[in-house]
C-alpha cells in the first residue's frame, strides 16, 4: 500500500500553538520533509522529535517531489512542514501536493496556524469575503507586478498580502498609487510577545514607515473596493457618453426605444423621466 503525505501546520511564532495531532504525526511518520532543515531542527528538538528529516524547498521542489512520491509509493508516510505555518500556502508544498494527486498518493492536511487567517481575524476588516494574494511579483518584474496591482484595483473582497520588511515601503507606495487610499491593517510578530496590529490607511502607513524602519515579516490586510464605489465608477463612465450615444448603444443591441431609456436611466443612476426630458430638449 502507498504511504500518505501529511501536511503539518507548525507555529508561526508561539510554540504553544503546536497541535497534539501534529506532534504525534511528526513522531510516527517515516520521514519529515522540511523547507529549511536548519530551522526545523530547532522545532523538532524542542518537542523531542527524532524522525529523519530531508529538505524540500523552492529550488528542489520538482525533482525532490518525485523522490518523495517514490518513497510514499513504497509505503513510507511523509510529513511536510514549512518554516512556519501551513504548508502549501505561498509555499513549494503546493507542487508536492499536486504531484501526489497525479500519482494517486493520498494527501491529508493537519490544520493549525496560518499567518494569513490569523491576520485577517485581527484586522477589523470584513471577513465574509476575502482573497489571498501572497507575495506580489518582485519590483524587478514590473509587468507582472503591474498586472496584479491592476487586478486588485477592482477587487471588492478583503485582500491579504505577505511582504518582507525590506520591500514593505515599495509595496505600500505601489498599492497607494494604483488603488488609492484604503483602510489597511498591517500585522507583524503574530502570536509572539510583541505582536502588532496597526489599523491604519495606506497614506498613513506610508508616512509611518518613512519615519520608522520596517522590521519583521508583515501581513497586510487591505480593504477591498466597495460595491457602491464600483457602481459609482460605472455610472461615471456611462456619463462620459452623450445620452444620444448611450441610447444608440442599447438600440443597436436590439432594445426598444422605451427599454433603452430604462437601461440608460439605470446606468446613470437617474429616473427614466430625466432621460426622456433630456432627449426632448435635443
Amino acid at each position: 500500500m502507498s504511504g500518505t503525505l501529511y501536511l503539518c501546520a507548525t507555529p508561526i511564532g508561539n510554540l504553544d500553538d503546536m497541535t497534539f495531532r501534529v506532534l504525534d504525526t511528526l513522531k510516527q511518520v517515516d520521514l519529515i520533509a522540511a523547507e529549511d532543515t536548519r530551522n526545523s531542527i530547532k522545532l523538532l528538538n524542542h518537542f523531542d522529535i527524532h524522525t529523519e528529516m530531508t529538505s524540500y524547498h523552492e529550488y528542489n521542489k520538482y525533482d525532490k517531489a518525485q523522490y518523495l512520491i517514490e518513497q510514499m509509493q513504497q509505503g513510507k508516510d511523509i510529513a511536510l512542514i514549512t518554516d512556519a505555518g501551513t504548508p502549501a500556502i505561498s509555499d513549494p508544498g503546493e507542487v508536492l501536493v499536486a504531484e501526489c494527486h497525479k500519482a494517486g498518493v493520498p494527501v491529508t492536511s493537519l490544520p493549525g496556524p496560518a499567518a494569513c487567517i490569523t491576520a485577517l481575524t485581527l484586522s477589523g476588516l470584513s471577513t465574509r469575503r476575502f482573497c489571498f494574494e501572497g507575495f506580489l511579483p518582485s519590483s524587478d518584474d514590473k509587468k507582472a507586478r503591474k498586472r496584479i496591482l491592476e487586478d486588485l484595483k477592482t477587487e471588492s473582497r478583503t485582500i491579504i498580502l505577505y511582504e518582507a520588511p525590506h520591500h514593505l515601503r515599495a509595496v505600500l507606495d505601489d498599492l497607494y498609487e494604483t488603488l488609492g487610499d484604503r483602510k489597511v491593517s498591517i500585522c507583524r510578530e503574530l502570536t509572539k510577545k510583541f505582536e502588532e496590529v496597526n489599523v491604519t490607511t495606506l497614506e498613513q502607513a506610508i508616512a509611518f514607515y518613512k519615519a520608522n524602519e520596517p522590521r519583521g515579516e508583515y501581513v497586510l490586510v487591505l480593504e477591498g473596493k466597495s460595491l457602491e464605489e464600483q457602481e459609482e465608477e460605472k455610472r461615471q463612465s456611462w456619463k462620459e457618453m452623450s445620452i444620444e450615444d448611450h441610447m444608440k448603444y442599447y438600440e443597436d443591441e436590439g432594445f426598444s426605444h422605451k427599454d433603452a431609456m430604462k437601461k440608460v436611466a439605470a446606468d446613470r443612476g437617474v429616473g427614466k423621466r430625466e432621460i426622456y426630458q433630456a432627449l426632448l430638449e435635443k
